[in-house]
């Protein structure tokens, strides 16, 4: 495969992730109306002459998701005309640059008009499936399935339900995640793994019910990706990319857990929250590669 094209790949997979934790910083920090109302300038021009904490991530994160924008087109294209032959190729070019286009037009529909949390929760899930498109892109043009022999993969009906279910649930994860952060309810309970550990009572108010049925959601995929984790451990050892797939997944999803619960105990390290944007944003990743593979299961019992 083209060099050329594998490092356009490694580039516009990094510029993703730096465009999802950017998205993350912009929250975390309150700098959503560092540039005001306006967009895409900042605070009526063009480049902005005053220069604040909020401005510079917000007026940042608008240039890197412009910059990287340009290169998944890139990526787009080439790999729409080198790999074509590759089934997965249009749709996965199509996707990345779809969402790509999406995530910024919801953006840019929050500096413009504003938008209730419900709704903005989406962005970061929007972006997440433009990511996943263009890791798995990335992963066709560095030819990961025939270095792991993927050809040959067999998977049964238990592996695939679970697979598939899985995979569509850590959206849900996400979403909830998103919302925990665009209600500001990141700090309404103190405690972990309950809101107060003092004694056990149903939230009392919209905020509790949305940070703790976020723990609810990720606390049910950390057991579901174990349980599957056991599954394959049994039984594909044979199979490489499904194996250590399901390892790396169970990795993932406990760093994903460990850096949730930190960002309580820490009340809201930063590092440690975009450390936990970055574990979700992976792990999504690597279930749609795993939705990709069974894909092309050979075996139908």
């Amino acid at each position: 495969m083209h060099k050329n094209l594998k490092l356009l790949a490694v580039a516009s997979t990094v510029g993703m992730l730096l465009i999802l934790l950017g998205g993350a910083l912009v929250t975390k920090t309150d700098s959503g109306m560092g540039c005001g109302r306006h967009w895409p300038g900042c605070n009526g021009q063009l480049i902005p002459d005053v220069i604040t904490a909020e401005v510079l991530i917000e007026f940042s994160h608008r240039l890197v998701t412009g910059g990287v924008g340009i290169l998944i087109v890139a990526l787009a294209v080439w790999a729409w005309k080198a790999l074509g032959h590759v089934r997965e190729t249009k749709f996965l070019s199509a996707m990345a640059v779809f969402f790509l286009v999406a995530q910024a037009l919801i953006g840019a529909a929050q500096v413009k008009w504003g938008q209730g949390d419900f709704i903005l929760a989406l962005h970061f899930g929007i972006s997440l499936i433009s990511f996943a498109s263009v890791l798995l892109l990335t992963l066709l043009v560095f030819e990961i399935d025939r270095k792991f022999d993927t050809d040959k993969i067999r998977i049964g009906k238990t592996l695939k339900f679970h697979t598939i279910g899985v995979t569509l649930y850590s959206y849900i994860v996400v979403y909830t995640g998103a919302l925990v952060r665009h209600t500001e309810s990141s700090l309404i309970c103190n405690d972990w793994p309950l809101c107060n550990n003092d004694q056990f009572a149903l939230p009392s108010n919209l905020y509790e019910w949305v940070q703790m049925g976020h723990r609810a959601a990720a606390g049910l995929i950390f057991i579901w990706i174990l349980i599957i984790a056991i599954h394959v451990m049994r039984n594909y050892k044979d199979q490489r990319a499904i194996y250590w797939g399901w390892v790396i997944s169970l990795i993932l999803v406990s760093c994903q857990v460990i850096t949730g619960m930190l960002v309580v105990l820490t009340k809201l390290n930063l590092y440690i929250a975009l450390l936990h944007s970055l574990f979700i944003s992976l792990l999504f990743g690597l279930l749609c590669y795993m939705i990709l593979l069974l894909s092309r299961s050979k075996m139908n019992d």
